[in-house]
């Protein structure tokens, strides 16, 4: 990324008043102000990193800012997002984060991108813009946001977050490493909880996404090292920072296309472990209501969440046994003993650790059958007593 063309350029009086903190920093002056304006960011997702990405990038000036995200905002955001308010629920993030955007900065223009970031339409999309920063919370959009990045020439200002611990780096910078030094392969599916199971402390993506911005701000006035080629780990709950040294490896493929990410992650098909999971048979939350309800049968129905989540909503009758003890085989006696003699129904948040509970449990030859959607399900479909999180 060459600076942004500042010529023609002109700051406002309200835009000099608006500034003038950044005005009276020698590093950054009218010059870099000027960059500011001139220059243009892609953001990708509106979600916990892309809330503060987005408020701070607006608040130092940035003239043009793209949105991409197609969901609506839940009340389950609110804890961290915190570009969106109570009045959006249910309403597109994209058009809540405009709105908010243009209360701090209306020099500010919006460009929206209500779709999925594919595989179709990455380079279009990016293309016009100098910087892309990466607030995704999956793999395949974590590869093909870099790919992307890499085969367009531009910096990647990336962020991750889960529980209490976050990191941050800048890719395809000067020459420095790309997202394929630091996680060549992705993952097998499921390895890597979502924030939606194993939770996120609501201050942390503020953390990790003012770490973001502040990386955009300074590749963009052309002030300070930015973090090419060093990847900051950050431990909330120690309050501690560490840092990793990236480099560029001799062995990594060369990016020549976009490829399907959902494919190369593993995502709905043929990444180990999943042929098994496709065998596991399923019932929907309404046939496990009529079970419950007709008592047709003698059965037991396990729930493979973490005791935190089960303070939070069950399913009555529900037996309490978390995955982390059934894949260490802790408790593989302990649930053989429980079902003995009964048809045995396993549930988790929405279906994913229950399946690999019934994996696991498969062997050891126990046999049971997986409820599809779990207890998210149960909620919305048969009980909305129960508390949705």
């Amino acid at each position: 990324m060459l600076p942004p063309d500042t010529s023609g350029i002109e700051l406002s009086p309200d835009e000099v008043a608006r500034f003038s903190r950044h005005l009276i920093l020698p590093e950054v002056g009218m010059e870099g102000q000027k960059r500011l304006k001139a220059a243009s960011v892609l953001c990708v997702g509106t979600g916990g990193l892309g809330s503060p990405l987005l408020l701070y990038l607006a608040a130092a000036g940035v003239g043009r800012i793209g949105i991409v995200d197609f969901d609506v905002v839940d009340a389950s955001n609110l804890q961290r997002q915190v570009i969106h308010g109570t009045s959006w629920v249910g309403r597109p993030k994209i058009e809540s984060a405009k709105h908010r955007i243009e209360e701090i900065n209306p020099h500010c223009r919006v460009d929206l991108y209500e779709t999925a970031l594919t595989s179709e339409n990455a380079l279009d999309i990016i293309r016009p813009y100098d910087i892309v920063c990466d607030g995704t919370d999956n793999f395949p959009t974590r590869y093909l946001v870099n790919d992307a990045c890499v085969l367009l020439g531009k910096p990647n200002v990336y962020g991750s977050i889960f529980r209490f611990e976050g990191q941050a780096t800048v890719f395809n910078w000067q020459g420095g490493p790309n997202y394929r030094d630091l996680f060549p392969e992705p993952p097998p599916p499921g390895m890597v909880p979502s924030c939606a199971e194993g939770g996120v402390v609501g201050v942390l993506p503020g953390i990790i996404g003012m770490i973001q911005a502040t990386e955009a701000v300074k590749i963009i006035t052309g002030i300070g090292t930015t973090l090419s080629g060093r990847l900051l780990l950050f431990d909330a709950l120690q309050m501690r920072f560490r840092e990793l040294k990236l480099r560029p490896s001799p062995e990594r493929p060369v990016i020549e296309e976009l490829i399907d990410y959902q494919e190369f992650c593993g995502v709905g098909g043929t990444a180990p472990g999943q042929e098994e999971a496709g065998t596991v048979p399923t019932i929907t939350v309404a046939e496990l209501q009529t079970i419950i309800d007709g008592q047709v049968e003698d059965f037991l129905l396990l729930d493979v969440r973490n005791p935190q989540e089960a303070e939070i909503a069950v399913i009555p009758g529900a037996v309490l046994v978390p995955l982390d003890r059934i894949e260490s085989g802790e408790a593989v006696d302990e649930v053989r003993r429980l079902a003995e003699g009964k048809k045995l129904y396993v549930h988790c948040k929405m279906g994913g650790r229950s399946a690999k509970a019934l994996i696991a449990l498969g062997r050891h030859g126990i046999e049971g059958v997986n409820v599809a959607g779990g207890i998210d399900a149960w909620s919305e479909e048969v009980d909305p007593s129960v508390p949705r999180y």
